[in-house]
């Protein structure tokens, strides 16, 4: 394959301090130069092909550092409860998909959020039986921490008035100990594990162009084995077109590395991540982890899903085993437990660990969480989201909530993702998010705690060498420069000059991935 060159652009390296180049050279996978037209031809030489950007902004390819993909997947075709504003739409809306579903299918999707609803008040299993025509349902709340069970499902999960909580979750009861069908967290696990699709691969190959034309090129992959065993499938039969790094769920850490894998392990298209750990649960489903009851729910400090002393055990199998760790904490107290795990096994040469979703710390563990070389892996869609909830469940508490300005600051690095589909994966509303802190329509008014934004430039390299740097692979990606892999965006809006609303409103041209156009808008 002759050199290509890709011209006629602003091209926005990553390279802080650099000018934009106007053009690139790729050979292969790799690109080979970067700079002016004529340099860039000069290395390229005479026989390359010219593929003209016709004026585009370009980018690093944008990089989730945490995605569920395929939740994802499941989500495109699945009923979507979000904009949802009461128990009766809800119910209508899962009735008129239940009559679409096969004998012995499952209802997926969910992200139901009580919590807007008139009146907001929790679901029970007797609502869902109505309209579930004998198949079982489980429909996972907005944060994914949260189950809302029918009794077909229940009963297929063997949970009863006899089910003891397990640790680290609760099973909701009514005043005669019966479950209501709400599962938090752990109590979960049962039914999760029986909600399985046989064609994953089809779907995952169906939410890559999804992705890609959002301007994704890689994903940290935060779904199970089904996920990675169909992405093995995809890259063996030549039809993967985004970088994966893929997490260990906790379940299988000790399978994993018994089986040889570590963290990096792998190619440029599939790599072994981290293991991911619950500390807690989340801040919509009241279970996150505090220090503080959260106001109005006296008594109420969250659920610690993984003990303190099973987090350091699981900690220590992991570096053991040469596998990095990436824990879920969202309360001030989980995080806080979770620097003191890191803390208790030591430095760990050659790991990095990271913290998913960071979002409300005690404002010492900053300084903590930077000398301990911890990345905080965030989501800035999530801030705008729960602006209401942080405002009502926390108040008076003095926690650094969302504190990406403040986590920079102390010198801890930073990650951008989505959680999709908790979130809608699309990096420019995270962008826009970071740097503006409003909401989609302006608001507040200049921005909920406006001290911790970020500026644009800040933000774009969270969203691309921040997650390659997350994963160990900031030599690789992240940066448009000789020797890294050729991935990247043409995009019609320069996040560098234009506004936060018209970044908002970017649409993606063309997606390069190894040096070829994965993705081409129409």
């Amino acid at each position: 394959m002759s050199i290509r060159v890709y011209r006629n652009a602003t091209i926005r390296t990553g390279a802080e301090g650099r000018t934009p180049a106007q053009a690139m050279a790729v050979d292969g996978e790799h690109l080979v130069a970067v700079g002016s037209e004529a340099e860039v031809r000069e290395v390229a030489g005479h026989g390359a092909a010219l593929v003209d950007l016709e004026g585009a902004a370009v980018l690093p390819g944008l990089y989730d550092a945490h995605i569920h993909t395929a939740q994802y997947a499941h989500s495109l075709g699945a009923i979507d409860l979000r904009e949802v504003r009461s128990l009766a739409e809800a119910l209508t809306m899962i009735g008129e998909h239940v009559a679409r579903l096969r004998p012995g299918g499952w209802l997926f999707g969910g992200r139901w959020n009580s919590n807007t609803w008139d009146p907001p008040a929790q679901p029970d299993r007797y609502a869902l039986d109505s309209v579930s025509a004998g198949l079982p349902i489980a429909l996972p709340n907005i944060d994914g921490h949260t189950v809302w069970a029918n009794s077909a499902a229940l009963r297929l999960a063997g949970i009863d008035a006899s089910t003891p909580d397990p640790v680290g979750g609760e099973i909701v009861r009514d005043a005669d100990g019966e479950p209501t069908g709400i599962l938090r967290e752990s109590a979960s696990y049962p039914l999760r594990a029986l909600m399985v699709s046989g064609d994953l691969s089809d779907k995952l190959r169906l939410a890559q162009d999804e992705l890609l034309a959002l301007g994704l090129t890689s994903v940290h992959d935060i779904d199970g084995e089904d996920c990675r065993d169909a992405y093995l499938r995809l890259r063996d039969a030549g039809e993967l077109k985004i970088r994966v790094h893929k997490a260990i769920p906790a379940v299988h850490l000790e399978a994993a590395i018994a089986e040889g894998r570590r963290t990096g392990q792998g190619d440029d298209w599939i790599r072994t991540g981290p293991v991911k750990i619950f500390s807690d649960g989340a801040l919509g489903s009241h279970t996150c982890h505090m220090s503080e009851a959260f106001q109005g729910d006296a008594g109420n400090l969250g659920i610690a899903v993984t003990p303190y002393d099973d987090l350091v055990r699981l900690f220590r199998t992991a570096v053991d085993g040469g596998v990095a760790i990436a824990t879920h904490a969202i309360g001030d107290q989980a995080n806080h437990l979770v620097l003191d795990a890191f803390e208790a096994i030591g430095r760990t040469p050659g790991l990095r660990h990271r913290i998913e979703h960071a979002q409300h710390l005690r404002r010492a563990d900053l300084t903590r969480m930077a000398r301990l070389g911890v990345v905080a892996s965030m989501q800035p869609v999530h801030c705008t989201s729960d602006i209401d909830l942080v405002d009502s469940l926390l108040a008076g508490q003095d926690l650094a909530s969302y504190a990406w300005r403040g986590m920079l600051n102390a010198g801890v690095a930073l990650a951008f993702g989505s959680d999709a589909p908790v979130e809608h994966p699309d990096p420019f509303a995270a962008l826009y998010a970071a740097v503006t802190r409003t909401r989609q329509d302006g608001t507040p008014a200049g921005g909920w705690q406006p001290e911790q934004r970020l500026s644009m430039a800040e933000a774009i390299t969270a969203h691309t060498l921040g997650a390659a740097y997350a994963a160990g692979e900031q030599d690789r990606k992240g940066v448009l420069a000789p020797g890294m892999l050729a991935d990247f965006i043409a995009v019609d809006t320069d996040p560098y000059l234009e506004s936060p609303d018209a970044v908002l409103r970017t649409k993606v041209i063309t997606t390069v991935v190894g040096g070829e156009v994965r993705w081409q808008r129409s």
